[in-house]
């Protein structure tokens, strides 16, 4: 396999060894965030991935993206922080709270796009048949792959062999997952995992999702909520087009992909620390008896698409059926994964539901269906036995959380013996909070957190965080490898 890698001069060595040493959508769960985002580096690198880690005989490669950031190296042992990307393009190395990590422990940070995601694209179009590749499984395979072959490419530029920086995973929600599952199935190959957010158990229904958004929103947001619900679902059925002209979605003809747009719509508000831009206005009309419903597509057309950028597209099943490979093919991407792997099917509890009863199993598997043909479902139990859910038998994983996070529910919650979990607790702490700050849209540079509504808990939080990564570290220059 002929790698690519960037060779940076002795000049270079020079300049950052005076460092020194120390500390991703609703649908997509992390995609939409502002285009405004300041990058480490959007300088795109490349190398030649395996299609198939399974296949012995299959030596099809596919070119993969990805990016480096050594201002803040400390040559030669200096770890080197693994940030993976998930389901979306990914542009280059945002400047967040790792970017804060990476000054402090004198790191190296790269990061690697997901296969099929972006530019690393294996196949000219996605149709089911070129999806077969496109799982967790291999894409851990991925990042295994691509981690030793940089480790050697830095040793051959530091003209050493056979020496090991330490590793550390980082991720956030989905690659969140990816992060902690990483350090379960390659454990030589990493000191440990930060997993932000992390999806690690896969949900048929999700039913808790839905209840947290209800209990995030309190008594009056969530009261308002349950009946603009309710008055759209009577305008549906009175005049469909009507209502959802009023919304700028009058493209989405299926009314249960109309009805989980609206959903999103609201759900954006909890889970990026932004309950205000949706509660305030809506609390006060239903208080003013205005039209609710003209209230929330305000906020849904100002906020939602305006401010936050979400497209209409992204819910329109003839969109999600386009096989051509264009920068919204992440869209069905990821739909191939939620309906093969993971499911998060989003739908409403039994009772005392905000989103509409008719977004319900039947729409999620008719969705599959539609999408990627018969035989097509999300194989859950096999997920979960595979990686374990929340009873993952790892070590080494710090597992961090928003508590206004409705993923949350599909993380791990509880504390254990070298993997602890740790909530971070206030009125707009969402996902990935610790690495991203509040609110997330836009993004807030090195992960300010004191918009927060309690900076002290994503302080506590983030110096627990320090304090495990500073030890896996330590432990890692002991042993001489990167692993106990």
């Amino acid at each position: 396999m002929t790698m690519v890698f960037t060779v940076f001069s002795l000049s270079s060595f020079l300049i950052l060894s005076t460092f020194s040493y120390g500390f991703p959508a609703p649908r997509s769960l992390l995609r939409h965030l502002s285009e405004s985002n300041e990058y480490l580096t959007t300088n795109e690198l490349w190398f030649n991935q395996i299609l198939d880690h399974y296949s012995p005989y299959d030596h099809r490669q596919f070119k993969q993206r990805y990016y480096e950031f050594l201002d803040n190296f400390r040559i030669p042992d200096g770890p080197i922080f693994l940030r993976i990307c998930g389901e979306s393009s990914c542009n280059g190395i945002a400047n967040d709270y790792l970017s804060v990590l990476a000054k402090k422990f004198g790191a190296a940070v790269v990061s690697l796009e997901h296969r099929y995601y972006g530019k690393s694209t294996p196949f000219k179009s996605t149709k089911t048949e070129n999806l077969r590749y496109l799982s967790s499984k291999q894409a851990l395979f991925d990042l295994a792959v691509f981690r030793q072959h940089y480790q050697k490419s830095l040793n051959l530029k530091l003209n050493r062999t056979n020496v090991q920086n330490p590793w550390f995973v980082f991720g956030i929600s989905y690659p969140g997952a990816l992060s902690a599952w990483f350090r379960l199935k390659f454990p030589h190959l990493t000191c440990g995992s930060l997993a932000s957010s992390a999806v690690v158990l896969a949900v048929y229904n999700f039913t808790a999702f839905d209840r947290q958004i209800g209990e995030s929103a309190g008594a009056d947001c969530k009261a308002a909520l349950q009946e603009t619900t309710r008055l759209v679902e009577e305008r549906l059925a009175s005049n469909r087009n009507a209502v959802k002209t009023l919304f700028d979605a009058a493209e989405l003809e299926i009314d249960g992909d109309f009805l989980y747009f609206l959903a999103d719509a609201a759900v954006t508000a909890f889970q990026y620390g932004n309950p205000h831009k949706l509660c305030s206005p809506l609390v006060e009309a239903k208080k003013a008896g205005e039209d609710l419903v003209e209230a929330y597509a305000k906020y849904v057309k100002e906020y939602y698409i305006g401010s936050f950028g979400a497209s209409v597209q992204t819910y329109n099943q003839k969109n999600l059926k386009d096989i051509t490979v264009t920068e919204s093919s992440s869209d069905r991407l990821w739909w191939f994964q939620v309906c093969t792997e993971v499911a998060f099917f989003q739908v409403a509890p039994s009772n005392d539901s905000i989103r509409s009863s008719k977004v319900d199993t039947r729409y999620h598997l008719d969705l599959c269906k539609n999408l990627f043909g018969e035989g097509i479902y999300p194989k859950v139990d096999e997920t979960n036995t595979y990686y374990g859910g929340t009873k993952i038998a790892a070590s080494k994983i710090v597992f961090t959380n928003g508590s206004q996070d409705p993923w949350r529910h599909a993380s791990k919650q509880i504390s254990s013996p070298e993997m602890p979990s740790y909530i971070i607790t206030c009125h707009n702490c969402g996902h990935g909070t610790d690495l991203r700050g509040c609110p997330q849209a836009p993004l807030n540079l090195e992960g300010d957190a004191q918009k927060c509504s309690s900076p002290e808990a994503v302080h506590k939080v983030r110096q627990q965080t320090i304090e495990h990564i500073d030890l896996w570290l330590s432990e890692c220059h002991a042993s001489g490898r990167n692993y106990i």
